[in-house]
């Protein structure tokens, strides 16, 4: 059942062991949850009306292009029924199943191509790379300090890693998923925009159609079958030995691993994925509060600012691989933004760009996040406590 006490008395990571958990101190007393308009409807009616909100808010989304609408519609269907009494919750087995979708998404970007460019440009990457981490990292820590947001939740949610995979790194290392998604969506979507408008207007590029979604595609379900055998065994095992974030790293790693190698091809189909962000939508969504949602509106000044801050600091960076090493502005510019990797590759696959520099460069930022994310997190929130 859905919780409605404040987020700074809530268990900020998995109350069923998926990861490693954090508690805040709770008071004394807390206060029952309230009634709400859909508290004495049945279960059942509760969940339909979630379902057939997602939807429609998804479609929305959708069809105005948002990046993340598959994500974001069940989110925000969630808040609205969690916020009017629905006490709903998601079963752990679900979400386990949801984070090891995520460890593919991820693995599915990574190829030998993208693995060799990489190699070739790797002192370019790695500089780049580390600056924008240190940026992200660095805006993290003065909102912190501002007591904008709590410690690892402000530094979650600035990382430029991708959207989904910093919520689900952020609940496993202390930090409140709630806020880091609200931050980490909105940055996907100004960058989004923003890298949309430079190659219109700047670069004078008019961008191509969109490739069309096949939600249904002819499926290999032999293929579909090892990656999703390989995924959950690899979540099963992140999640007995409660790795934090290890239902998504462990099989990251794993069908990467098999995938580069040629064991098997990554199955991924859109109903699929659409059921698996639908799934991580809901559970952050239905943890939401009426309060969390004025703590995240009173911050939204310091949290846009924070992200133009990070897309102008990789804009100069942009700049710096044009005049100096001779890369495409364009491709530069779409290389270092800080936004999801699928929102800059549908961009990049629509404009004259070199699509292999500008997703190895992304790609590695991606890792590297994950990787050196929680050892961060710890340092700042470290820093912070002491100042």
């Amino acid at each position: 059942m859905a919780s409605d006490q404040d987020p700074e008395t809530l268990k900020q990571a998995d109350p069923d062991g998926i990861a490693a958990s954090v508690t805040s101190p709770a008071p004394a007393e807390s206060p029952p949850p309230q009634p709400g308009l859909l508290t004495p409807l049945p279960a059942i009616l509760r969940w339909a009306i979630l379902l057939g909100l997602s939807i429609a808010i998804s479609g929305g989304l959708f069809l105005a292009h948002i990046p993340g609408a598959l994500l974001l519609g069940p989110m925000v269907a969630a808040i609205l029924v969690a916020t009017n009494g629905a006490r709903l919750s998601v079963h752990r087995y679900p979400y386990i199943f949801a984070h090891s979708l995520i460890g593919c998404i991820i693995a599915r970007s990574i190829d030998l191509g993208t693995l060799s460019t990489v190699a070739e440009d790797w002192p370019i990457f790695l500089s780049v790379v580390l600056a924008v981490i240190a940026a992200s990292s660095m805006l993290g820590y003065f909102m912190a300090r501002a007591e904008i947001l709590p410690g690892t939740t402000a530094i979650w949610g600035t990382s430029a890693g991708a959207a989904s995979a910093m919520v689900l790194m952020a609940e496993a290392n202390g930090g409140d998923p709630r806020l880091v998604a609200f931050m980490q969506y909105l940055r996907v979507a100004f960058v989004a925009t923003g890298a949309s408008l430079m190659a219109a207007f700047v670069f004078n590029i008019e961008g191509g159609a969109a490739q069309a979604i096949i939600w249904f595609p002819e499926t290999d379900w032999l293929d579909l079958g090892l990656t999703l055998t390989a995924a959950l065994a690899a979540a099963s095992v992140g999640a007995w030995l409660r790795i934090p974030a290890g239902t998504m790293l462990l099989p990251l790693i794993a069908t990467t691993i098999l995938h580069v190698m040629g064991y098997i091809t990554l199955q991924l189909p859109e109903w699929l994925l659409a059921l698996g962000y639908g799934v991580i939508g809901w559970r952050i969504g239905l943890s939401f509060t009426r309060r969390i949602l004025r703590h995240a509106a009173s911050a939204l000044p310091q949290i846009v600012g924070s992200i133009l801050v990070l897309m102008a600091f990789s804009g100069g960076l942009a700049f710096l691989l044009w005049s100096l090493h001779g890369i495409d502005p364009l491709t530069a510019y779409l290389a270092t933004s800080p936004g999801g990797l699928d929102s800059i590759a549908i961009i990049a696959a629509t404009t004259p760009v070199d699509m292999s520099f500008i997703m190895a460069l992304q790609t590695m930022r991606l890792i590297l996040i994950i990787l050196i994310g929680p050892t961060i997190s710890d340092f700042v929130a470290r820093r912070v406590a002491k100042g």
